[in-house]
C-alpha cells in the first residue's frame, strides 16, 4: 500500500486479489464502476461478469471511496487491464493508478505482456505511457475502441 497526500486528502493505493477485497471494498468498487460506465458513459452491460474472481483489483482509496481504480487478469498469456476509471479527475491519478498497477500485476502476474483494449478517445493517454496500438478500431459495447500493448514503463 502505498499513501499520498494530495490538497491535505489522504489517498492510499490498494493492489489486492479478490479474495482479500473486504465487502465495502468490493462495494466501493462496483459503486465506482457503476458511475463511471453505467452512468456517466451510458454504457448498458452486466457489468459483474466473474472475471473479478481471478483479478487483482487495483485502486487508489479516499476517504473510504474509490477514486480510481482498474482490474488487472490473465487472458490469453498475457496480462490484460481492464475497468479502468477515474472518479477523482484532474489529479494525475490515471497516470499514477496505471505505473502502479503495472508493477502490481507484474509482481502478482508476473513478467508477462500487458494489454489494453483502450477506449479511442483514451488512446493518447495510454501511448504517454508507453503503449502501442495493436489493431484497427473496433466496437465493444457500442465504444469504439483499439487494443493496445506495453512497450516500456
Amino acid at each position: 500500500m502505498e499513501n499520498l497526500s494530495e490538497n491535505s486528502n489522504a489517498l492510499s493505493y490498494k493492489a489486492k486479489p479478490f479474495s482479500e477485497l473486504t465487502a465495502a471494498e468490493i462495494y466501493e468498487i462496483l459503486k465506482a464502476r457503476s458511475r463511471v460506465f453505467q452512468f456517466e458513459q451510458n454504457i448498458r452491460y452486466l457489468d459483474e461478469d466473474d472475471v473479478d474472481y481471478d483479478c487483482l483489483h487495483c485502486f487508489f482509496e479516499e476517504n473510504g471511496q474509490v477514486a480510481a481504480y482498474l482490474r488487472a487478469y490473465l487472458e490469453d498469456g498475457r496480462i490484460k487491464l481492464g475497468r479502468v476509471l477515474t472518479v477523482a479527475r484532474g489529479k494525475g491519478l490515471g497516470k499514477r493508478l496505471a505505473e502502479l498497477s503495472v508493477q502490481s500485476a507484474r509482481e502478482h502476474f508476473g513478467a508477462l505482456p500487458i494489454t489494453v483494449d483502450a477506449q479511442k478517445h483514451a488512446e493518447g493517454f495510454y501511448k504517454k505511457l508507453g503503449f502501442v496500438t495493436t489493431s484497427g478500431e473496433f466496437l465493444e459495447e457500442g465504444i469504439v475502441h483499439v487494443k493496445m500493448e506495453l512497450k516500456q514503463l
